[in-house]
């Protein structure tokens, strides 16, 4: 088969990873990829957000299955474009894509179908949310309504840090038009677990559920950004716990998107807190996490080519589907200044020297210069150890990242700390 994975980041790395291993596979492209994608795959120049051109791109190669990473262009349609051709593509279609492409849309559908969720009330106008927020007791939980690169969710823990979101999202458009809307939610506390699904529009599967760090500085301080480490499994999700998800969430979720009629197969992502009355969705994603990803993926047991081609097949209930009993911990090596300005094009060093460390390194913003691999993006590198158990794993990737250097490079000292403090818990984020 040939292959196409649209993307460039380190959850595309990952994808390439895993499905460059398949048997099925007879060439891998991706569009546009990166330095460390470029190791197992042949990169394009076209940019994930060129639908026009990727689809002349997949009819000239003859592409026989189209794998789609980022959001963006599902939201955009770009399922729908291929699979009018005829084109063999898995991710959700532009009805799915407003899982994620709308947090209103979302929350409604959730409503709807009974979902459990946190309270929450839309707001059109600023000077609305503004007036009620004065009415209302902090914490909130601010949410711009459309994508914003992960960062589009803001904790106000007093009334003056609301009023600076509500300027910041609808007044400023630090999100550009994702801020047209707003979402306010009750804030929730408790341990936060992030689970990824393959969904054929009959059957599901899940992967091993994981948890990611959203917050760019240790203790869960500081701003949020993309996501600056995960690990998998979670030692605060009991095997009780996850039948309670499945029951009260996961599977009313699939029946909700088969009766509103959302067809197609891809991968839903539950952003969940385990809330002390119950668990809760948090937010529905419409692909794979990142950086969870990085972290999911190497413990997953199965041929992800053979897993996603049945799954856009309706035949997932026929591809063998199975996780391993290990543990993994991927840490995101940034850059200096994320998620604020930062410099790019700065050459790094130690990426072998991590890897006979016993970790892969998925690349998430590398190029190169003059035969060497230097930096493009605010999250450079995610460096992922899989061990017998989570602590081991932990200490491996972290051994890793001491290998590594650039000029600026950054990291959170406690990736998975508090899971093996026994509690697990985060601030909501």
């Amino acid at each position: 088969m040939k292959v196409l994975i649209i993307g460039g980041g380190g959850r595309e790395h990952a994808i390439a990873w895993k499905i460059s291993q398949s048997p099925l596979v007879s060439k891998l492209y991706a569009a546009p990829g990166n330095a460390g994608i470029a190791r197992v795959a042949e990169c394009v120049g076209l940019s994930a957000d060129d639908a026009v051109g990727l689809l002349a791109f997949a009819e000239e190669r003859g592409i026989d299955l189209t794998v789609v990473g980022p959001e963006t262009p599902l939201v955009a349609g770009i399922v729908d474009l291929f699979s009018a051709r005829g084109l063999g593509i898995f991710g959700f279609g532009r009805a799915g894509a407003r899982l994620e492409g709308s947090k209103v849309w979302a929350k409604e559908f959730m409503r709807r179908h009974g979902i459990p969720t946190a309270g929450f009330t839309v707001y059109d106008d600023a000077g609305a949310a503004l007036a009620s927020i004065e009415r209302a007791a902090p914490p909130f939980v601010m949410k711009a309504d459309g994508l914003a690169a992960g960062k589009g969710v803001i904790i106000a823990k007093t009334h003056e840090e609301a009023r600076e979101a509500v300027s910041l999202v609808m007044l400023k458009k630090e999100f550009g038009a994702a801020g047209n809307r707003l979402v306010v939610e009750e804030f929730l506390e408790g341990p936060e677990v992030s689970i990824l699904s393959v969904f054929d529009g009959s059957t599901y599967r899940l992967f091993a559920p994981s948890q990611d760090h959203k917050r760019a500085l240790d203790g869960d301080r500081g701003p949020n950004t993309g996501g600056m480490g995960a690990y998998a499994p979670v030692p605060a999700l009991s095997p009780d716990m996850l039948e309670r998800i499945r029951g009260a969430i996961i599977e009313p979720t699939f029946a909700g998107m088969r009766s509103d009629g959302i067809a197609g197969a891809g991968v839903l992502y539950f952003g969940l807190m385990l809330a002390a009355d119950g668990p809760k969705v948090l937010e529905y994603n419409c692909r794979f996490g990142d950086p969870e990803t990085q972290a999911v993926l190497p413990l997953f047991d199965g041929d992800l080519c053979e897993t996603i081609r049945a799954a856009t097949r309706g035949e997932l209930d026929r591809a063998a589907f199975a996780t391993s009993s290990l543990a993994a911990a991927c840490v995101v090596v940034a850059s200096g200044g994320y998620p604020g300005p930062y410099r790019a094009g700065l050459e790094i060093a130690g990426l072998d020297e991590a890897e006979r460390r016993g970790c892969v390194v998925f690349h998430a913003g590398t190029a190169f210069r003059d035969g060497a691999i230097v930096t493009s993006g605010g999250r450079v590198l995610g460096v992922t150890a899989v061990a017998p158990d989570l602590g081991a794993a932990i200490g491996q990737a972290y051994r890793g990242v001491e290998a590594i250097t650039f000029e600026g490079a950054f990291s959170r000292g406690d990736i998975g700390a508090r899971a093996l403090a026994g509690n697990g818990r985060k601030e909501k984020a």
